[in-house]
């Protein structure tokens, strides 16, 4: 049924096994109250989301679009976006925001979902779906691979992820579409899309990526996406250890991080936790006070506690006292 004030299907709207698929998927990310947001750019794959969102649950989400200014085109597309949204009765907000000088994407996107953290928390919506899919997260994976990321980073983009204080959290309803798929709902719909010339551009990884699993037909996304998911429940099943440990194991008073990285069984003492749960147990001591310090540099710390000797680390200084690692913050340092 379709709710009041909304507009009925078009032709040409998505199939219903399609539009089937998307309301499962959605169903197990957002259940409301509220409406949902949408992120579109105008894109195949963002297009294809609104359209889905249209057929699944119309008349309960808003979409906003971004305007980076990065290029003299983006006006161009944000208004596109606006006027399909119009013409379905759908409200968009266009959000212009400034990039910082930097890694364009990376600054880009830090950009794009602070605007869209503030749209969202001013029109009470409480989910904001992206339209990442199964070609985005195996490019994300060969991409990390690439890197040397661990087990985190190779578990890629995941359907629902806390991202610290960005509240609403974005959800991917679309992580078990082809992009194939997303890209045969717009011409289906007649919808020309925006094409984002910096897909094709080999200055960026992922564009580097892209272009050679296309040229390498034996790479299957579905199959590498499958990996990434495995990963990510690995990296689920780490974070429960480490919340565990950290609960069962660790003192934390003000100021001071005790952690019992050794246990005596029978005489003897041996260390109890495997190397990834270490490196995880001294990032929370650190975050917990208060300083911040990058994964290679946890890294090195964390090693020397395991063979006995102390560092420091993002403004924390580690020691080895008996069988425990304590963290304090660091001293200031004298000048002059």
């Amino acid at each position: 049924m379709t709710a009041p004030g909304a507009r009925s299907p078009a032709a040409g709207s998505p199939p219903p096994e399609l539009v089937a698929r998307f309301k499962q998927a959605l169903e197990r990310l957002w259940t409301g109250p509220g409406k949902l947001g949408l992120a579109v750019s105008g894109g195949p794959d963002s297009l294809a989301l609104l359209l889905l969102a249209e057929a699944a649950v119309p008349g309960q989400f808003e979409v906003a679009t971004v305007d980076h200014g990065l290029r003299p085109a983006s006006a161009e597309e944000c208004a596109l976006v606006a006027r399909i949204c119009a013409e379905r009765g759908i409200p968009c907000s266009v959000l212009k925001v400034s990039v910082e000088v930097g890694n364009v994407q990376a600054e880009a996107r830090a950009s794009r979902y602070e605007a869209l953290l503030g749209w969202a928390n001013e029109r009470d919506i409480l989910a904001v779906a992206t339209a990442h899919h199964i070609d985005d997260q195996a490019e994300t994976l060969l991409m990390r691979l690439n890197r040397g990321s661990g087990v985190s980073g190779l578990a890629g983009v995941r359907a629902w992820q806390p991202m610290g204080n960005w509240i609403p959290e974005p959800i991917r309803p679309l992580l078990q579409f082809r992009k194939s798929e997303l890209a045969n709902l717009i011409n289906r719909a007649g919808l020309k899309a925006v094409e984002d010339p910096s897909n094709a551009d080999e200055r960026f990884d992922r564009a580097r990526i892209r272009q050679a699993m296309a040229e390498n037909g034996w790479l299957n996304p579905v199959a590498i996406a499958r990996s990434a998911q495995h990963l990510a429940d690995a990296d689920e099943a780490i974070e429960w250890i480490v919340r565990s440990e950290w609960t069962h194991h660790t003192d934390t008073s003000p100021g001071l991080v005790r952690y019992r990285g050794d246990r005596h069984e029978q005489g003897r003492s041996r260390r109890f936790v495997p190397r990834e749960v270490a490196l995880r147990l001294v990032e929370r001591a650190i975050e917990a006070l208060g300083g911040s310090a990058g994964r290679s540099e946890a890294a090195r710390l964390a090693q020397n506690l395991e063979r006995g000797d102390g560092g420091n680390a993002g403004g924390v200084l580690a020691t080895v006292e008996g069988n425990e690692w304590v963290f304090r913050r660091e001293p200031p340092r004298r000048t002059g």
